[in-house]
């Protein structure tokens, strides 16, 4: 494989950054600086970037991350901003972001290299619940958190939110646990009432936990995570094919 092309499979850049790099000395292979345009063996030869080795990763990767405050979930700027999720976990390989949480939000987010988990934990109509605690000030009433629980608040044009679980966890602390993706939904409800989001945390996400993770960590799920995930799908497919 051409070594820029190996260095773009692998995550690391793209083939176009892979040249200006392999140019600068950044690149080595079997210990030796690169040349461009150079093949290389995936199954032998070792190729480092900046002295670490990227790696090509074929097999499924599904990953558990607490996003900080600060980090945007998106892939559009990878490279070149470094708040961006991708540059921030430093993997090398390529993998995306199961959907998003907002930059000032922290928790769970889920981001893999499996296209097809992707697109079928990000259908709405799968209903995959997300848990959130939520802080805001002032306190909503429990006349806003009924009316917020029967959904059908118009927080979005030609669009209103379905109906969720709210219990409260403490003064102005609330757990909210939502089967839909709407954009900054919670924000919006919270504003909707005339409150404002004081933090908002994701702590489950179509049944995978944060778990004890500390913002900025990550870790691989299990075998039984993503069994639990892989079987939860097949088994709403099977329910909207018998509907």
């Amino acid at each position: 494989m051409r070594l820029n092309k190996y260095l773009s499979s692998a995550g690391v850049c793209s083939r176009r950054e892979a040249d200006r790099a392999v140019e600068q000395g950044r690149v080595t292979v079997n210990g030796r600086r690169a040349e461009k345009g150079i093949q290389v063996d995936i199954k032998s030869d070792l190729v480092c970037f900046d002295g670490k080795p990227a790696e090509l990763r074929t097999e499924r990767v599904v990953i558990a991350y607490h996003k900080p405050a600060g980090i945007v979930c998106s892939t559009k700027d990878q490279g070149r901003e470094r708040n961006n999720i991708v540059d921030a976990l430093g993997l090398p390989y390529r993998i995306y972001p199961v959907g998003r949480l907002d930059k000032a939000s922290t928790g769970l987010i889920l981001l893999t290299n499996d296209g097809e988990l992707t697109d079928r934990l990000l259908r709405a109509r799968n209903g995959h619940e997300k848990v959130y605690e939520v802080k805001t000030d002032p306190e909503l009433s429990d006349e806003a958190l009924d009316k917020m629980r029967k959904g059908g608040i118009p927080i979005e044009e030609k669009r209103s939110t379905k109906p969720c679980r709210i219990s409260r966890d403490g003064p102005g602390s609330l757990r909210i646990t939502l089967t839909e993706g709407m954009n900054r939904e919670i924000r919006k409800l919270v504003s909707f009432f005339g409150a404002e989001v004081i933090s908002l945390k994701r702590v489950s996400f179509a049944g995978i936990g944060l778990g004890n993770l500390k913002e900025g960590e990550y870790r691989f799920l299990d075998a039984k995570e993503l069994y639990m995930l892989d079987r939860e799908g097949s088994e709403k497919a099977g329910e909207k094919e018998k509907r």
